[in-house]
């Protein structure tokens, strides 16, 4: 599911939220199974992505890399 979604966790180089919007934004298209929701799934589509980006973003943060 998802192939085209660009691993974000690099280390030594941090995504930007830019790649974190895109990345939601595949991945909440691909679960709706809408490109571009209609006018009355607009807010929620636009929400669900806004958190999939800040999840993703926590996640990443959260991470630990054994190394140390």
């Amino acid at each position: 599911m998802c192939r085209s979604i660009k691993r974000l966790r690099n280390p030594g180089q941090p995504a930007t939220p830019e790649e974190f919007n895109a990345a939601a934004l595949q991945f909440v298209r691909k679960i709706s199974g809408f490109q571009k929701p209609s006018k009355a799934n607009q807010e929620s589509f636009e929400r669900a992505v806004t958190e999939v980006a800040e999840a993703s973003r926590k996640l990443l943060e959260s991470i630990t890399t054994g190394v140390g």
